[in-house]
């Protein structure tokens, strides 16, 4: 600190802000080595606003400190940076490793960003049962088994076990349905599953299907197809014609889920195509899966960065972190050769313990799978740039309907629900540019509600509001996370309007949009008005574009509250008397409903019925009679 700045503290002057820009940059230039690493760049308030990589950390820094060859966005970036903090790395491609794995954490607002939030389903094949299951599976491969996938829907997944299910007649149920069955569940009956389960098919020959089944999901459904045709030739040949035609049920369960495939390449293998397409400074990346040479779907992602970037950098962005939480197939095709190629194949060798090949295929079948992409990119982004022209022309329709400054880039829709009190729940939709933001939706627990008066709406909303904007003016008081709303939405007429103008006089916010939705007179949808502060409410013309827009916000809260009112009343309904009893677990809660039928037949049971079950010693009867009987 210089005599200034101490002379300045001494008189009560608040001490100067660290400097920004190429200075700060330039002054960590001298104890840089030229080895590879991570840098991050951070703001004053210690937020990331960039993560790189380098092969040279000094030279690579070295070129922030000139911001006359900067791009614009590089430009504002080297202004607002106050701080760095590097990671230096043996190889290059551990820097590559280690920067896709941060700017996937902390998500740095001026990199290239995937918004995904979303894991792949896939099927497992178990191997801790002596009859395997086949399932639907998402999320962390903890259980013992084989999994195949990724699928790009669930959708994909569940036709695919269907067809599992009708050719080679494996169980989906749970190994304690299993345990507990004693006839055939209607699985059998549909000629869906072979019923293990009540011994109607051998271990032996149950391990047969199990064995086709794999077979068939690892590539090598021709030769299982041919089996099953030699089959039922040889049923019909020796007049078993039952049989002959559950061979041919089978088999045509396997031609249904081969002829739904868009694409199918027994050559390729495990491969994954990746293809972009960039148009007026928005790209799509659409990523279609293929596993033992049939295709699993695809999916489009809209990856954020800024208008000027080229298709190979986004691309190249996109794979390093697409990849950062996904094993990598052995084959990436891709739609652009991309700046560091060869590196990225071999951190994402690597990362898979195998080899990578990443390769952009100029002619052949693997060019046409490449095209294809290439065109679901661009009919994809099509339709997106057509829904934000048409999204952004119902935000202006709305910013004049309410005399807005400008159009609103963040809509903040909130409703409740409850059952006479019960049960309550608050929610929030977000809508903006985009559509619906459904990542930013938030569901409120009621907490006060034995200080609510039950139906108390007002209340509900008041909590609601109030633990939204306190939270949001503790945690970003700036407003520089773009978290805080342009507009206010309510649902409800003049009365939830005055609560949540107390609520934010309470709090001091004095420059949010209000306004609240309610029905016509007689709850009529179409009639629609909306209540503004100081102003007789507004009612939309019938037909308005704008209004089906409001209706379909306030739809859209409804729905989402009502289905976080439904899961909350069901796990209500599930609970049961036992939970509340001290010491009173799972396995002893099972063991008393199992013996008695009910809660209810516990409570009326005597200290001599309760020692009978199993588990239940005598001082634990005593004290389950003595819940039931606090009176003697």
């Amino acid at each position: 600190m210089t005599r200034q700045d101490i002379e300045r503290a001494g008189n009560g002057d608040p001490p100067p802000l660290p400097p920004t820009g190429a200075a700060v940059i330039e002054s960590h230039l001298v104890t840089l080595p030229l080895s590879p690493g991570v840098y991050r760049m951070l703001n004053r308030a210690g937020e990331v606003l960039y993560v790189g990589k380098a092969r040279s950390l000094r030279k690579r820094v070295a070129s922030y400190t000139q911001p006359g060859r900067l791009n614009p966005r590089l430009h504002r970036m080297v202004n607002e940076t106050a701080a760095m903090e590097f990671v230096t790395t043996h190889t290059e491609v551990e820097a590559l490793l280690l920067e896709s794995n941060l700017i996937k954490r902390l998500k740095p607002r001026y990199n290239i960003l995937l918004r995904d939030d979303k894991s792949f389903p896939s099927i497992v094949l178990t191997a801790d049962h002596a009859f395997p299951q086949v399932v639907k599976h998402r999320g962390a491969q903890v259980r013992a088994g084989e999994y195949f996938g990724p699928f790009a829907s669930a959708w994909a997944v569940n036709r695919t076990l269907t067809a599992l299910q009708r050719a080679f007649l494996l169980r989906s149920c749970s190994d304690s349905v299993f345990a507990a069955r004693t006839r055939p569940c209607l699985l059998h009956q549909i000629k869906r599953c072979s019923a293990p389960c009540v011994g109607l098919v051998s271990e032996t020959d149950y391990a047969h299907l199990v064995a086709e089944a794999r077979a068939f999901l690892a590539g090598d459904s021709q030769r299982v197809q041919r089996d099953l045709a030699t089959r039922m030739e040889a049923a019909s040949a020796e007049l078993r014609f039952e049989d002959a035609a559950r061979y041919r049920d089978r088999i045509r369960a396997l031609t249904s889920v081969q002829s739904h495939q868009d694409i199918n390449l027994a050559s390729i293998g495990d491969a994954d195509v990746v293809a972009i397409h960039l148009e007026g400074g928005v790209s799509c990346v659409q990523a279609f899966f293929f596993r033992a040479g049939c295709n699993y779907g695809n999916r489009a992602y809209f990856p954020d960065h800024t208008a000027g970037e080229p298709p190979a950098t986004v691309l190249e962005a996109f794979i390093g972190q697409f990849y950062a939480e996904r094993r990598p197939p052995p084959l990436i095709l891709l739609s652009h050769s991309l700046p560091n190629q060869d590196l990225l194949a071999q951190a994402l060798s690597l990362r898979a313990e195998r080899r990578v090949e990443i390769t952009e295929p100029k002619r052949g079948s693997k060019h046409n799978l490449v095209s294809h992409a290439l065109d679901n990119a661009r009919e994809a982004l099509g339709r997106r740039l057509a829904e934000s022209a048409s999204q952004r022309r119902l935000l202006e329709g709305l910013a004049r309907l309410l005399d807005l400054e400008g159009v609103p880039q963040r809509i903040e829709v909130y409703d409740n629900s409850h059952v006479a009190g019960t049960d309550a729940i608050g929610a929030m939709i977000v809508a903006g540019p985009a559509g619906l933001i459904k990542s930013a939706y938030r569901k409120f627990v009621i907490r006060r509600t034995g200080e609510i008066a039950p139906g108390d709406d007002y209340a509900m909303m008041r909590e609601v509001l109030t633990r939204r904007f306190a939270r949001a003016q503790k945690e970003d008081p700036e407003r520089s996370l773009g978290e805080w709303p342009d507009l206010v939405l309510i649902d409800g007429g003049q009365g939830q309007l005055s609560v949540a103008l107390d609520v934010f006089r309470e709090l001091g916010i004095d420059d949010l949009t209000v306004a609240a939705i309610a029905k016509g007179p007689d709850r009529d949808a179409g009639r629609e008005r909306l209540f503004l502060p100081g102003r007789p409410p507004v009612q939309p013309p019938p037909r308005d574009p704008v209004l089906y827009f409001l209706q379909r916000l306030r739809d859209e809260a409804h729905r989402f509250v009502i289905g976080g009112h439904r899961a909350r009343r069901s796990a209500n309904i599930v609970k049961s008397a036992l939970d509340e009893i001290p010491g009173i677990g799972a396995a002893r809660k099972k063991a008393l409903l199992h013996h008695f039928g009910s809660a209810r037949a516990v409570a009326r049971a005597g200290c001599a019925d309760l020692e009978s079950v199993s588990g239940i010693s005598r001082a634990m009867a005593r004290k389950i009679y003595d819940w039931f009987h606090p009176d003697g």
